[in-house]
């Protein structure tokens, strides 16, 4: 199939490696409803392929994903409400709870189809993985990134709260996942491997043959294999409450979302547009769209 915000191709030996690319460059592959919608549907085809043993999920231009696109409204960014008029906040542009908790699960659950999907899946990052972009990449099986890559989640810094929380409380420690969330900050890619939230870092040039390599050779077996053996994997995981801790922190995005920080953003973001509501955000912390914050 053709789409607009995404591109499907195969690559690897005999072209039994599926990769989906984020398209939008421009607009450094904010995750919207059109791009989720495509990217959604994209996977549902690739799921009942058995000709296609492992994705690949990687991003077009300068960046996997600077995150969610807040010219659009993400909170109905499922497949089924795209481009219908469902209301999650009042006149005021409040939040309205109930309704922006119920969308978020929407969302929420987008990403736990991409965790259990019957695919092995590998999240391939460069430029920016932020944010929205960091949840989803979070939620692969593989993850190989860029050395010079930047990762982190500065929503925490008064937008909201991570729905997943970047699944960073499973993959690192509970000290240093709490640092991340409670500041926002960054990460390099060799940072990444490091702290266990990817598997490896190679030099940007190349990470493409790279990653293609790493795909060749997880696709040795047949993709119904792959799937049970990844299963296994995730069910250890999921009796850890993976799926229950989802669910209870996206209510805690919807309460989230009504903060004292949250309603200053929302409003800025409203009234002052986009850049002074980045500036207002992340300046104090002097990193993303500002100098990178100094060692220590």
């Amino acid at each position: 199939m053709e789409y607009k915000q995404i591109i499907v191709d195969r690559v690897g030996t005999d072209e039994r490696l599926a990769r989906i690319t984020l398209n939008n460059p421009d607009k450094l592959n904010v995750l919207g409803p059109e791009m989720l919608a495509e990217l959604m549907d994209a996977l549902h085809v690739l799921e009942s392929d058995s000709s296609a043993r492992v994705i690949i999920l990687r991003g077009a231009g300068r960046a996997f994903s600077a995150g969610w696109d807040f010219g659009q409204d993400i909170a109905t960014a499922d497949p089924s409400y795209a481009g219908k008029d469902f209301k999650v906040v009042d006149g005021a542009g409040h939040p309205l709870a109930m309704n922006q908790a119920s969308a978020l699960k929407r969302g929420a659950e987008q990403q736990l189809y991409f965790w259990s999907m019957s695919k092995v899946t590998i999240a391939q990052l460069h430029g920016y993985c932020l944010a929205g972009g960091l949840e989803w990449a979070m939620m692969a099986d593989l993850v190989t990134v860029a050395t010079d890559c930047i990762l982190g989640h500065p929503g925490s810094r008064g937008v909201g709260v991570a729905r997943n929380a970047a699944l960073l409380p499973l993959l690192t420690t509970m000290r240093k996942a709490k640092e991340l969330l409670l500041t926002g900050d960054s990460l390099t890619g060799d940072d990444a491997v490091a702290l266990g939230l990817a598997n490896y870092s190679w030099d940007a040039a190349d990470l493409d043959e790279r990653t293609i390599q790493l795909a060749d050779r997880v696709a040795n077996i047949s993709a119904d294999h792959l799937a049970v053996t990844k299963a296994a994997a995730n069910r250890f995981v999921e009796n850890m409450g993976i799926r229950s801790s989802i669910a209870s922190v996206t209510e805690l995005d919807a309460i989230g979302q009504n903060t004292e920080s949250s309603r200053t953003w929302n409003k800025k973001l409203r009234e002052e547009g986009l850049k002074s509501a980045l500036s207002w955000r992340d300046e104090p912390y002097r990193d993303y769209s500002f100098r990178p914050r100094e060692n220590g």
